[in-house]
């Protein structure tokens, strides 16, 4: 023993010892910066460096933005701010620009003193863009000059240098009294296996942008999709919520608006009910959308909780003897939007989607309560409307806990009786296990026979399951098809949910390739994402592929899963169509094993929710009660509806 860990101390000596000069650490390790080298990762470059130039509109320096994406990927993001400094830096020795996009957390965001709010704190923002970026230059325009540099992979190729004309057609050259920043990159095909940037998502993240900071003017051009869009909002974050509730029936028409300032942070809030079942709340930090919370969303709900419950006792609707309302209960069918904004926020990871700042809960609470008990005095109408759908809720609560308390004594939600329907697998770890939920009984019949019994489960759902959008907790539980997953998967739902319970990691939705099928697939989409949330979070739901189409190129037999492939196929091989797969049901054991369930040659597709509002809102929109936001939905995506491309 001795005698080998004295030869593994001789082999592992000083020269094994890595040091990463400059921004090679980022290159290596990319995903410890942006959250992946996926799409996600390539629209966070985008972000980094927009978040810059909301920071300039945050203090006040800028009150205008442009975003342009070129055809070949190009991103260049413009403003009017201040302009990054092109001095030289005391403790580098570089000019301040070239400091700012070449060496990691530096940045005048530190101390506080010129941008008293910012979300772009961590100081990696610009230099890791830089990084990433297969080439990128910047130009600055500060007192009637314009500075510029040019980087490759983060490298500077020149030096911080004066020039008489910009690169950018944007910028009006002659205008030179003008100020800012104009930053300019395409990112790094090696670093990004896929750079499509989706237009959509960053257009919603900029109307976000528009909706969060009063006052700012932003464009955004994309040419490959075609998109030009410009948001500017008078009323902020009150029309953010309208926004949000256009195709809501909602309770009253001026959303309630809180602003104060306490402790130099800034608390804002809208707030607005609808006749839907379900909350959606969103949480801003430094106009950063904290998707998981964080201490200003303790404070919010606190404060909603006791008001409401204040003015319900105050004003009678609730009677001496009656419970007070829970928090479930009063953010059924509640529209929000809660913004801070704050000196030194601390965001949970570089990726930003939590506040962490613990004295952030009181003072929130405190603004919020003070405001909105002052908007109930005020508007006693408004007051009741909400009451009434809480007590209403209530009601519908406790029917839900009579519902819940009857599937737990029959143990459905400790996962102690399984569903009879369900075939089980042997292994007991659930790192290793996955779960088929399918269309049918006859498809789950192929799938239990062809499946690997030692780590795939099947359960076979008869029918639709019940539309969540439209009912409450009641009667979800008083659904059999839902009390079977819920039973199978053994997390709970909502309030009780725990992911560690979780039976298998791998739950994998496998419906037919047909209207039909994309309708329950749909459908238990639309459960996840209301009931079971960590489960996509976490990453556990996938979106199984089978075939549409058996072909035979001579003898050999080739599966295909769009009419495109086929039309190829047919083309390049004179293929034939042997069959046409109209359901699960119709393929055999082999057949399902061999195109769809077999992990070395299947297709799955992992579930993740990019962003939350869309999604929220997409939801609402299909599922919801209201025809004429689907119906406008599917007429502009006829294409991808009749391809069932979901």
């Amino acid at each position: 023993m001795a005698a080998s860990r004295q030869v593994a101390e001789q082999q592992y000596t000083a020269r094994d010892i890595q040091v990463l000069e400059g921004l090679e650490a980022v290159r290596r390790r990319p995903g410890m910066y942006i959250g992946g080298t996926d799409q996600r990762g390539l629209h966070h470059l985008i972000i980094e460096i927009a978040d810059n130039s909301i920071d300039e509109a945050m203090a006040g320096h800028c009150d205008r933005v442009w975003i342009h994406i070129s055809k070949e990927g190009q991103v260049t993001v413009r403003d009017n701010g201040w302009g990054i400094p092109v001095d030289k830096h005391a403790r580098t020795g570089k000019s301040a620009l070239e400091t700012v996009m070449t060496v990691l957390h530096a940045g005048g965001k530190f101390g506080g003193q010129v941008y008293k709010v910012s979300g772009g704190l961590h100081g990696v923002g610009a230099s890791v863009v830089n990084a990433l970026s297969e080439s990128m230059w910047v130009e600055v325009r500060r007192s009637g000059k314009i500075h510029r540099q040019e980087y490759e992979r983060g490298i500077p190729t020149s030096a911080v240098k004066l020039v008489k004309e910009s690169w950018y057609k944007g910028i009006d050259v002659k205008d030179l009294a003008e100020t800012g920043t104009t930053s300019s990159f395409l990112p790094d095909s090696q670093i990004f296996g896929d750079v499509t940037i989706d237009a959509d998502l960053l257009m919603q993240r900029f109307r976000e942008y528009a909706y969060l900071t009063k006052g700012i003017w932003l464009s955004f051009v994309d040419e490959g999709s075609g998109t030009n869009m410009t948001f500017y909002f008078e009323g902020g974050i009150q029309s953010f919520v309208r926004h949000l509730n256009k195709d809501r029936e909602i309770m009253f028409p001026r959303p309630i608006y809180v602003e104060r300032e306490l402790d130099a942070m800034t608390v804002e809030c809208a707030i607005q009910y609808n006749n839907t079942f379900n909350e959606a709340t969103f949480s801003f930090a430094n106009c950063i959308n904290t998707i998981d919370g964080g201490s200003h969303m303790t404070g919010f709900r606190a404060a909603l909780t006791r008001v409401l419950n204040e003015h319900a006792r105050k004003q009678k609707y609730l009677k001496e003897d009656d419970a007070n309302l829970t928090g479930e209960d009063v953010r059924e069918g509640l529209t929000a939007v809660v913004s801070v904004k704050l000196p030194e926020p601390q965001f949970e990871g570089q990726t930003k989607t939590r506040l962490g700042n613990p004295e952030v809960k009181g003072l929130v609470e405190s603004a919020i309560a003070e405001g909105l008990t002052q908007h109930l005095e005020e508007h006693p109408g408004d007051g009741r409307r909400i009451i009434e759908k809480c007590i209403t809720a209530a009601h519908a609560r406790e029917a839900a806990r009579k519902a819940r308390d009857l599937v737990i004594r029959k143990g459905l939600l400790d996962g102690t009786l399984l569903p009879g329907k369900l075939a089980d697998c042997s292994d007991r770890n659930p790192e290793n296990c996955e779960i088929f939920i399918v269309e049918g009984p006859s498809a789950g019949g192929s799938a239990k026979a062809g499946r690997d019994r030692r780590n795939q489960a099947i359960l076979p759902l008869q029918g639709k399951i019940l539309n969540v959008e439209r009912a409450r907790l009641d009667r979800v539980f008083g659904h059999a098809e839902i009390a079977a997953i819920i039973k199978a998967l053994g997390t709970g739902i909502d309030d009780d949910y725990n992911l560690s319970k979780l039976r298998y990691h791998r739950v994998i939705i496998m419906t037919d390739a047909d209207v039909d099928g994309a309708h329950i697939r749909t459908l238990l989409l639309t459960l996840f994402f209301r009931h079971m949330r960590p489960l996509i979070d976490g990453g556990h739901l996938y979106i199984a592929q089978p075939p549409l189409y058996k072909m035979m190129v001579g003898r050999t037999e080739h599966y295909v899963y769009t009419d495109q492939a086929r039309e190829d196929l047919i083309e390049k091989h004179k293929a034939r169509t042997a069959s046409r797969f109209k359901g699960l049901g119709e393929m055999n054991a082999d057949q399902l094993w061999e195109t769809t369930m077999d992990p070395e040659r299947r297709i799955l597709l992992q579930v993740n929710i990019e962003d939350s509002i869309r999604a929220d809102t997409l939801f609402s929109n299909l599922m919801g009660d209201d025809v004429a936001p689907r119906k406008a939905y599917i007429q502009a995506h006829a294409a991808s509806v009749r391809n069932l491309d979901v």
